[in-house]
């Protein structure tokens, strides 16, 4: 009878560790996730870039200067 205790008691504890295991499995996983996000955050941004400034540019000036305000996409003012 104990011998039967003691293997249900050792098949806990494997199950128990297994499962705790998963745990470090799925924060690795996430990890991975937010790596290959912010990789493909930086990549947006580093193509985007120059645009990003100059469709900010010319909402700023639109809005500092409305209606006449006008944007130079080469000297990056506004007018």
């Amino acid at each position: 009878m104990l011998s039967l205790i003691a293997k249900f008691q050792t098949f806990g504890f494997m199950i128990k560790n297994r499962l705790q295991e998963e745990k470090g499995a799925t924060a690795v996983e996430y990890g991975i996730m937010v790596a290959l996000i912010a990789v493909a955050i930086i990549v947006a941004v580093t193509l985007l870039g120059g645009n990003l400034t100059n469709l900010f540019g010319k909402i700023a000036c639109v809005n500092l200067k409305s209606p006449a305000g006008t944007w130079s996409d080469t000297a990056h003012t506004c007018s």
